[in-house]
This record gives structure tokens, C-alpha cells and sequence, in this order.
């Protein structure tokens, strides 16, 4: 495996920088720099600022819209927005269902929802987990019973992230009770504005609207919106979350993340010195640095990988797993920098209500969110534990 960037890719990395510089706006940069919280139109217009080049799917081929770049220029593509504040194009879309539906999809699917998907006229959200079925997601009950051309929905979702927005749904049902569970689920394409469809908000820990809880009653979806073939969803979903696990590791945002801890330990003093010439927290920002380096270098193998034909196998398990365990000791390290001037929680200035927080201090005000939010990594996507598990069938056969 070769690491090292060739001409041509230090030169894409250049190009793309200097696009993101001129053109990322600075609101959202602002935004995403200190910590607020972005709102649906923030996606919305970044989304389609992106679209207007075909950037908007950066991992998508050329034949469907996007702009075939390899895996090393995705990986550059990553870094560079990472760095320069840029928000992430949400993936339910583009990235999460788009790939099912170009390798499981109908031709009436693809031709239909995929330049939906690219431009940002449908906004997705994902129908996984239930109340009863999170880990064990084969679990699940929401039932889909086909009548003529249509299915007739009935059950619950819930952890559905951005679902207030979401215009569309892909989301696996059980077509038939009787199978074993893994062999009786489909994958279900939902309109959500059809009727008997119900969002109720899940404010979670840091105050934040972002997650949702979603009531099917007697929702009828046309057979057409059935992808593949009727329970075989089970493939369609661990497809997906192959793809939904790599890119949760999310090295450019953590390596950003690492320098914002750096320059918080350097203007905050302990006994007249810079924390991070403290000895005991310069050794914990060393270790956690050493920990994303690391990372960084198996994605960088999933990447040659990816750019050798190979799909993610059980590297993507060992992505997510160190991925998220990273992002969330950022956080602690950033709450212990702080101190106590991190547990104030002002929910006014993350929405952007007050352009100064009430403690005076901007870099301290949005932490104690930032980290509450950050709990969730090693949860969704699969949990931390059942990516181990896979790990320890797929690798050591246990």
C-alpha cells in the first residue's frame, strides 16, 4: 500500500481548497468552526450549492450525475472540507440509499430518485430502528402486508435523525412474520406525506430537536417503491450499513477537532502555564493524537482498498468502532480543558438567538452540548459491542 499523494492528487487537493475557500459560505463555516447548530436550510443550501457541480455525491460515477472522482480524491474531498468548516452532505441520501438503489434499485427507481437524491429535491431519512430492535435490528416488527399494488404499513421507527425534514423514507418492514427473522423483511421506499404518517419529536439530552420517533397507520406504499425482491431487505440493509459504517469515522473532522483542543489548551492557564504544557494533559492530547493517526491510516488502507475494486469488509466495523471512540475522547479533553465554564448551557446562542453567549466565553458555551450529543456515536450505525462482534466472526471466526 502506498500512502504517499502523487502530483496529481496534491494538485486536486489545491483546486479543491481554493473552491472551498472561495465559495463555502461563511455563515456555515461560522456555524460549524464554533460548534452551533446547523438548521435544515443550512443543509438544504449547502446541498444544493454542491449539486450545482455534481459535488454533492462525490462517491457517485459519472453515469449517474456524480463526478467519478477515485477513492483518494473522495478521501482528499473529505479532508479539505473537514478542515475548512464545510458541513457534511447528509448521507441518507446520497450516501446511504443512493448506493442500494444503483446496485439493487429498478431502472424506474434509479432514473426516478437518484437525480432527486443528487440535486436535493428529496430530502431522506433512514427507518431502521425501533423501539424494540435497535442492535438486534433483525428484530423488528413494522409490518408491510400486500394488498393488490400496494403494501399496507403498520408499526414504529424511532432514533429517525432529521425525520422533521425528510420528504422521503427508506425503511425495512417485515413482509412475512413466518421466516426466520433475518429472511422476512423487505426494503420499502415511503413518501413521507402519505397518509397515516406521524413525526413526534425526541428532544434529546443537549435540548436539541434532532432525532424522532415515526407512527405508521395503515400507510399504503405502491409495490413500485419495493426495492429488490420482496424479503431480501436483510442484503439491501448490510450493503448499506458497509457503507454508512466507513463513514462514520470521520478522520478530517476529528483532525480539525484535535487542533481546536490544541488552541483551547494553549489559552487556558494552569498554575501560569499553558494546559498543554502540562505534562499530564500534554500526554493525553499525545495519546489521543497517536489513537487518530492511526485511524488515519487504516482508512487509508480502505481506500487503496476501495481503489483496488475491493469493498469494505470488517475494516469498516474497526473504522467505526476507533472512529467514534476518538470523536468522543475529543470531547471529554475539551470539557476538561474548559473546566467548569463548559457546564453552562446556553441553547439560545447554539441556535444562533444571541450572537454572544451569557458567560462570556463563545469557545466554552457550546461543550457541554457538544459532548452530550457525542455519546451517541458508539450507538448508532450498529453499536460499538456488535461491531466487535463482527470483527471476531468475520476475522478471528469466532
Amino acid at each position: 500500500m502506498d500512502i504517499n499523494y502523487s502530483p496529481a492528487d496534491d494538485a486536486f487537493r489545491a483546486d479543491v481548497r481554493a473552491w472551498l475557500e472561495a465559495n463555502l459560505p461563511r455563515v456555515l463555516r461560522d456555524k460549524v468552526l464554533h460548534h452551533k447548530r446547523l438548521n435544515g436550510e443550512d443543509y438544504a443550501n449547502w446541498h444544493k450549492l454542491l449539486g450545482s457541480r455534481s459535488w454533492s455525491a462525490v462517491a457517485w460515477p459519472r453515469e449517474y450525475g456524480g463526478p467519478g472522482w477515485d477513492a483518494t480524491q473522495r478521501h482528499i474531498w473529505d479532508e479539505e472540507c473537514a478542515r475548512a468548516g464545510a458541513p457534511i452532505v447528509l448521507p441518507f441520501g446520497v450516501s446511504m440509499v443512493a448506493p442500494v438503489l444503483m446496485k439493487y434499485g429498478s431502472e424506474a427507481q434509479k432514473s426516478y430518485f437518484l437525480p432527486r437524491i443528487l440535486d436535493g429535491s428529496d430530502w431522506w431519512c433512514q427507518g431502521y430502528s425501533e423501539p424494540g430492535s435497535g442492535s438486534d435490528l433483525a428484530s423488528l416488527r413494522t409490518r408491510a402486508d400486500r394488498q393488490g399494488d400496494h403494501y399496507i404499513v403498520n408499526g414504529q421507527k424511532t432514533w429517525t435523525t432529521l425525520g422533521q425534514h425528510a420528504d422521503m423514507m427508506f425503511c425495512l418492514v417485515r413482509t412475512d412474520p413466518q421466516a426466520k427473522k433475518q429472511e422476512g423483511i423487505s426494503f420499502l421506499l415511503i413518501d413521507m406525506k402519505t397518509p397515516g404518517i406521524t413525526v413526534r419529536p425526541i428532544i434529546t439530552l443537549d435540548e436539541d430537536h434532532e432525532v424522532n420517533e415515526v407512527f405508521f397507520e395503515d400507510v399504503k406504499v405502491p409495490v413500485a417503491n419495493l426495492v429488490g425482491e420482496e424479503n431480501r431487505g436483510w442484503t439491501y440493509a448490510k450493503f448499506l450499513l458497509g457503507h454508512e459504517r466507513t463513514g462514520i469515522a470521520r478522520v478530517g473532522q476529528s483532525k480539525r477537532e484535535l487542533a481546536f483542543l490544541k488552541r483551547l489548551a494553549l489559552d487556558r492557564n494552569k498554575q501560569g502555564k499553558p494546559l498543554l504544557h502540562d505534562p499530564l494533559f500534554a500526554a493525553k492530547v499525545a495519546a489521543l493524537e497517536i489513537e487518530l493517526m492511526a485511524l488515519e491510516v487504516t482508512v487509508l488502507r480502505v481506500v487503496a482498498s476501495e481503489a483496488g475494486g475491493k469493498g469494505p469488509g470488517p475494516e469498516a466495523s474497526m473504522l467505526k468502532i476507533k472512529g467514534t471512540e476518538v470523536q468522543q475522547a475529543l470531547t471529554e479533553l475539551m470539557f476538561e480543558a474548559i473546566g467548569p465554564q463548559a457546564a453552562a448551557f446556553d441553547p439560545a446562542f447554539l441556535e444562533g438567538e444571541r450572537e454572544t453567549s451569557i458567560t462570556g466565553d463563545d469557545d466554552a458555551a457550546p461543550l457541554a452540548a457538544y459532548y452530550f450529543n457525542f455519546r451517541k456515536t458508539s450507538i448508532y450505525g450498529g453499536s460499538n459491542e456488535i461491531q466487535k462482534n463482527i470483527i471476531a466472526q468475520m476475522i478471528l471466526g469466532l
